[in-house]
C-alpha cells in the first residue's frame, strides 16, 4: 500500500470515529491509544489550534453531517420516539451502521432490520416505530429507484397464464398495522407550515382525514410510488396488495391472480370486474413491467 493510501485511511479511521456523548473528539481510540498523538503524526498545528484540535473539528463536522441526513430521513420516526430516544436511537445505529456508500441516501437502508433486532431503543412504542421506519425508507427507494419501460398497453391481450411480470422498482409495497401513512403525511405538513426542509426536498401532494403526529392503529396496506418528482402512498385493498407483491417477486399472471384472491372476502362472481379495474390502473401507471427489463444493468 502506498504512503499516500495509508494516510488516506489513518485519516478516514479517525474522521469516522464515533464523537462522545458530549460530541466531542474521543480523547483514546477503540485500543486505547492516545487520539492526540495518532493527530500529531499525520496533522500539523498552527498558531491557533493543536493537530488534535484541527482533527476534531473534521471529526465533528462529519458526525454532525450524518446526524442531519438521517434527521431529515425519519422524521415520522422522530415523531414517534420522541427526541431525546430518536437521539440515542440515532446515534447507536450510526454506530453500527456507518456510511459505507458514497452517498448519504442508503445512510437508513439498514434501519428496519437494526430496530427489529434493538427494539429497546424504540420502547414503549416499538411497533409502530418499526412500521414508520419501514414507511420512511420506503419513501426514499421510491424516489430514487429506476423507472424502467413500462409494459405496453398492447401486451395485456397477449399475455398468458404462465407469462412473468414484473414490478416496477419505483413502486414500493408496505403492510403496517398501524395508519403511518396518515401520521406521515401530518408530520411532513406541520413541519411546511413551521417553514422547516421535508425529507428528500419531496412534497406530498396528498390530503387526508385525522391526522394525528402518532399513528392509530389501523391494518394499511400501501403502494409507496413516485410520479413525475413527487412520492404518493397509494392504499391499495388487501386482494391488490397480494396482486402486487406477487408481481414483486415475478410471479407468473396465473399465480398472480391466485395470490390476490387467497383468503379474499370478495365473491368469486365480482372478482373478474376487480381484476379488470386493478389492471387497467395498474396499465394507467405504468407499474408493471417484464421481468427481463428488471434484470438490465
Amino acid at each position: 500500500m502506498s504512503s499516500l493510501a495509508q494516510l488516506q485511511r489513518q485519516m478516514a479511521t479517525a474522521v469516522m470515529r464515533p464523537l462522545t456523548r458530549s460530541e466531542t473528539t474521543r480523547q483514546r481510540d477503540a485500543n486505547g491509544r492516545s487520539v492526540a498523538a495518532e493527530a500529531d503524526s499525520f496533522i500539523k498545528p498552527n498558531d491557533r489550534l493543536s493537530s488534535f484540535e484541527r482533527l476534531e473539528i473534521y471529526n465533528r463536522q462529519y458526525w454532525f453531517r450524518l446526524f442531519s441526513s438521517f434527521e431529515e430521513d425519519f422524521p415520522g420516526l422522530r415523531s414517534i420516539v420522541g427526541s431525546r430516544r430518536f437521539n440515542r436511537l440515532m446515534r447507536a445505529y450510526l454506530e453500527t451502521n456507518p456510511s459505507r456508500s458514497f452517498t448519504l441516501r442508503n445512510l437508513g437502508s439498514s434501519i428496519v432490520p437494526w430496530l427489529q433486532q434493538n427494539p429497546q431503543y424504540a420502547e414503549p412504542h416499538t411497533e409502530s416505530a418499526i412500521a414508520m421506519a419501514a414507511l420512511e425508507w420506503a419513501h426514499i427507494e421510491a424516489f430514487d429507484n429506476a423507472r424502467l419501460p413500462p409494459l405496453a398497453p398492447d401486451a395485456i391481450a397477449s399475455l398468458g397464464d404462465e407469462t412473468q411480470l414484473a414490478l416496477q422498482p419505483f413502486v414500493r409495497l408496505i403492510a403496517s398495522p398501524y395508519a403511518v401513512d396518515d401520521a406521515l403525511i401530518a408530520i411532513k405538513d406541520n413541519a411546511h407550515a413551521a417553514g422547516t426542509q421535508a425529507s428528500n426536498a419531496v412534497t406530498l401532494h396528498l390530503v387526508r382525514r385525522n391526522r394525528s403526529r402518532r399513528p392509530k392503529r389501523e391494518q394499511i396496506h400501501l403502494a409507496v410510488h413516485r410520479h413525475e418528482d413527487t412520492v404518493y402512498y397509494k392504499r391499495l385493498a388487501f386482494e391488490d396488495y397480494q396482486l402486487l407483491r406477487a408481481f414483486e417477486a415475478n410471479a407468473t399472471l396465473s399465480d398472480a391472480i391466485d395470490a390476490a384472491f387467497l383468503d379474499s372476502s370478495i365473491a368469486e362472481a365480482d372478482r373478474p370486474a376487480h381484476l379488470q379495474s386493478a389492471f387497467q390502473y395498474l396499465m394507467q401507471m405504468g407499474w408493471l413491467c417484464l421481468p427481463s427489463a428488471t434484470e438490465q444493468p
